[in-house]
This record gives C-alpha cells, structure tokens and sequence, in this order.
C-alpha cells in the first residue's frame, strides 16, 4: 500500500514537473523576436531570439513579432501641380526594426503595419507628387519613385519601421485627361503627316521642274544638232528602222507594211547620191547594216 501511494505521488510530481516545465519554456520560430510582458512591470526591454526560451508562467506573456519584410500594396488617388487626378500605386516592402519591438508594441501593437503604412504612404504621396505636372510624373517617373521612397522611408523610422523596397507599380490618370492625351497625340501625328505630304509635294514640283528643263535642254540640243550636222537625223530614222526591223524578225507572222511610214525606206536615192558625191561611198548602199556604217561615219566627218 505504501509503496504504491509513493509511486503514485511520485507520478504525480513527475507531471505537475513536466507540465511547469513546459509553461515556462516557449519556442521563437525563424524570421521572428519575441519579448515578454510581465504581469508586474510591463513590457520588458529584451528582445529574445529564435529557438527555446523561458519564461515565468502566469507572471510573463510573450509577444512575438515576425521580423521578415512584408509585402504591402497601397493606392492612393492625388493631385498634380496642373490639378489633374493622379491614381498611384506602391508596393512597399516593411519590417519592424528588431531592437525598438517594446517601442512598437507599446505604441502601435501587432498591426503597426495597418496602423502606420496607409496614413504615411498617403501623405508622402500628396507632397510629391504636387510638386509635378501630369506630363512630368510620366517622363520623370525614376525621380518621383525616388523622392517617395526617401521620405517614405525616413518617416517610417519615425515609427521604428524599416522599409526595405518602394516601388510605383501602378500610375495612372482620369478618363478625361487620357482621352485628352490621345486627341493631342492622333491632332500631332496628322500634323506630321501633312507635313510629310506638303515636303513630298515640293520635292515632286521641283522634280517636275528639273525634269521639265532638263526635256527643253534636249530639246534644244537635239534641234541644234539638226542644224548644224542634217546627217543626224537620218541617222535616227535609221537606228528606228532597225529597231523596227529587229522586232518583226522575231515575229512568227507574216505582217505586210508600208516601209515609208515606218521608217523601213532607208533606200534613200538623194541621200545615196549626196553620200557619193561626197565621197563617203563609192556605190549605192545595200544594207541596213552599210546605211548605219555610213551615217555613223558621216556623223564622225561633221
């Protein structure tokens, strides 16, 4: 009987000793810090790591914070310096600054993020983005982003907040200024356009302009040949008839014309007897090919 009640107490005390054990001890898991509350003075100032720590039961309480940056996206709708409605959105990286979490639960609490974040955000952005036109929050978007994320994250710190990365995801503008945009864009680009015909058109006039003197110079000089050497134009008609004569030789028809109108007559008795009386020739010609010899040499001679 006895040594049954000691091992019963014994029991006993094992597992009231195993379960005081386990209320005094607590786990941190990785990414996070925790700190104790204490029943009589509050919230202590260490801040105790990952893995096992103790703690008093019902005396301490802990409170632990994930220390790991948190991904936040916010919106804000603002005014820039040419009062146009500008929507910004901002992804925002935070952690809370692990040496100042008594601060931050005593101030803020777990949420800090909600409670801090959106206020802040809305803030910085109004001040900065006021400070540019429309057209200059496109153009100069890297020096916005820039000037938000400074102040952002210096006036984070004022909450023991560290922001990590800010990043304007999202800028975007009221209908009306967009359909505004894209009228000036479409009445610039016609304008453009019309430019491009008008230069277009000017350079076709001065084309036709040095084409037109350019005939009225041949013109010229070809009269002037037929002046002053006659032989020219009979060496025209002659390369004519045997253009003339090379075209229908490859024709697998018979075709009958009239050799005066085209040309075909190079059987020329006044030019045979000028050109023997000149002493070019010494008979009649017989041939295209001696018609075209003869009018070349004739050409050479004037």
């Amino acid at each position: 009987m006895a040594a049954a009640k000691l091992t019963g107490v014994g029991a006993a005390v094992f597992l009231g000793g195993a379960m005081l054990v386990r209320d005094c001890l607590y786990t941190v898991e990785g990414g996070h810090r925790s700190i104790l509350f204490s029943r009589l003075g509050g919230l202590q100032e260490k801040v105790y790591k990952e893995g096992l720590n103790f703690k008093v039961p019902w005396l301490h309480k802990p409170i632990i914070y994930d220390i790991r940056a948190t991904p936040r996206r916010i919106t804000s709708p603002t005014g820039s310096k040419d009062l146009q409605t500008v929507h910004i959105s901002l992804r925002v990286l935070s952690r809370p600054d692990p040496v100042k979490l008594t601060n931050i639960a005593r101030k803020l609490g777990l949420d800090f993020n909600d409670r801090v974040l959106p206020s802040i955000v809305n803030e910085i952005l109004k001040s900065v983005v006021a400070q540019f036109n429309a057209s200059q929050l496109i153009t100069q978007r890297q020096m916005v982003s820039n000037m938000v994320r400074d102040q952002l994250v210096e006036r984070a710190r004022d909450f023991d907040i560290i922001l990590e990365d800010v990043a304007i995801t999202d800028l975007s503008f009221s209908p009306q200024y967009t359909a505004a945009v894209e009228a000036k864009q479409i009445a610039q680009q016609e304008a453009q356009r019309a430019a491009i015909l008008v230069e277009r058109a000017v350079q076709e006039r001065q084309q036709k302009i040095v084409q037109a003197e350019g005939e009225a110079r041949a013109a010229t000089m070809l009269g002037e040949a037929i002046n002053n050497n006659p032989g020219f134009l009979k060496l025209r008609r002659i390369t004519a008839a045997k253009n003339i004569a090379a075209t229908m030789s490859k024709s697998q028809n018979k075709v009958y014309l009239s050799s005066d109108s085209l040309f075909l007559n190079i059987r020329d008795t006044e030019r045979d007897a000028s050109l023997f009386s000149a002493g070019l020739v010494d008979a009649p010609l017989e041939s295209v090919a001696e018609v075209a010899e003869v009018a070349q040499a004739e050409a050479e001679v004037a």
